[in-house]
């Protein structure tokens, strides 16, 4: 958070579009850090909430259960990797991930192997604001230096160079491969961001590279863990960022745009094998228990986004939206202050040489009638499922007009 960074207040918010308390509407270009993927104010993600709070609008998850839980469930089960049959919900996406690394932990513990208490993952990758999930974030380039001293230790390796579409050659995997060598007796899991490194570095990388760490960890006997919190539910162009390589998880981490954006709601996936060691092991149970977990309106919030997302032509809207974003931003490029351009799927970078100046920049692209949010040196786009393609087009022409004004 920076605290020099206008701030606008909204008064309501429909579609694509904020209204703000000074009369401006302005076409949403962040979707609310990547979750609203319906848009704003949907009427059947209404009257679901709305029905649901007159039932029931929460209750312990603890010898209870509900019928919102349980259907979700089902779904969840059904379209996520072969293989993930144990389900754990949570709070957010960075308590799903500290839930993922205590998983591991324990899974080791149970297997009579405690000193497999360490994580690998790749820089420029980020998991959340909790301590474990900063633990396995990067550990320089992020914003969590000020807490290093007090992070538990894990590995970090160098990010792929390999990019999405491209093979993934032996250097590009090797430092991955001799990182495993040294570390995988002490190793629980190795952390990754499948395809697509989020609020790190907004990198794409190859799909091969993925298919190779999962053949490492293989061989190693180390768990992989996929945080898919930024990628899962379409935002690719797959369902879940791991189908671009065929691959399936150890564990795997959803959040963000589970619920449609409506109310905070996580989940951590994993295989039998897994949570079958865990409840077999000392004392026998999980250790974690979210007070809201499984809250029956959010669960409702995520069932009825998820059938609204299957029921939708979803792969066909990813497609043109990938297809504006490319046409849109292409004109960047000419851009002396521009670095690279990307898009992959829902997702749209520029990275610029220098980072940004947030005050300016805000107000730049409020003026032009957009909310767009760049970190650091990156200006980037992950609109709502349902953007036309003329706000598209509205979209992408302010961020050209205000990076060719920068």
């Amino acid at each position: 958070m920076q605290s020099d960074a206008p701030v606008f207040i909204v008064e309501s918010a429909h579609g694509v579009r904020l209204k703000l308390t000074d009369g401006r509407e302005l076409i949403d270009g962040m979707s609310s850090w990547w979750s609203v993927i319906h848009g704003y104010n949907h009427p059947r993600m209404n009257a679901a909430l709305e029905n649901q709070v007159r039932k029931v609008s929460h209750v312990m998850f603890g010898g209870l259960s509900h019928e919102p839980a349980i259907e979700l469930t089902r779904q969840l089960l059904a379209i996520t990797p072969a293989g993930l049959d144990s389900i754990f919900y949570s709070d957010s996406g960075s308590v799903a991930v500290e839930v993922a690394l205590k998983m591991a932990i324990q899974y080791w513990h149970a297997r009579g192997r405690p000193e497999r208490r360490k994580f690998i993952s790749l820089r420029c990758g980020y998991h959340g604001d909790t301590f474990g999930a900063m633990s396995v974030s990067d550990p320089d380039t992020g914003m969590h230096s000020l807490f290093s001293d007090a992070l538990a230790k894990n590995v970090f390796v160098d990010r792929p160079r390999c990019r999405f579409s491209e093979a993934c050659s032996d250097a590009d995997i090797a430092p991955l491969a001799q990182t495993l060598e040294q570390h995988a007796p002490h190793t629980a899991a190795l952390v990754v961001e499948p395809i697509v490194q989020g609020a790190g570095g907004m990198w794409f990388y190859s799909a091969e590279y993925l298919q190779k760490a999962r053949a490492l960890c293989d061989r190693h006997d180390v768990l992989l863990i996929l945080d898919e919190i930024a990628t899962g539910f379409g935002r690719t162009g797959k369902l879940f960022a791991c189908e671009h390589a065929n691959v399936a998880p150890d564990m795997m981490c959803i959040g963000k745009a589970l619920t449609g954006g409506y109310l905070t709601l996580a989940a951590t996936l994993t295989s039998k094998a897994v949570s079958d060691t865990i409840d077999q092991g000392e004392p026998g149970v999980f250790m974690h228990g979210p007070t809201f977990m499984a809250n029956p309106l959010a669960c409702t919030a995520a069932s009825t986004s998820i059938h609204l997302l299957l029921e939708s032509p979803w792969r066909t809207n990813i497609r043109r939206i990938e297809r504006g974003l490319q046409q849109g931003l292409a004109p960047c490029r000419a851009s002396a202050s521009v670095a690279d351009v990307r898009v992959l799927g829902a997702i749209g970078v520029v990275e610029m040489k220098q980072a940004v100046d947030m005050h300016h920049i805000t107000r730049a692209f409020v003026n032009a009638g957009v909310w767009v949010r760049p970190f650091g040196k990156l200006v980037y786009l992950m609109p709502s499922f349902i953007i036309s393609d003329a706000d598209l087009a509205a979209l992408t022409g302010a961020v050209t007009s205000v990076i060719k004004d920068l």
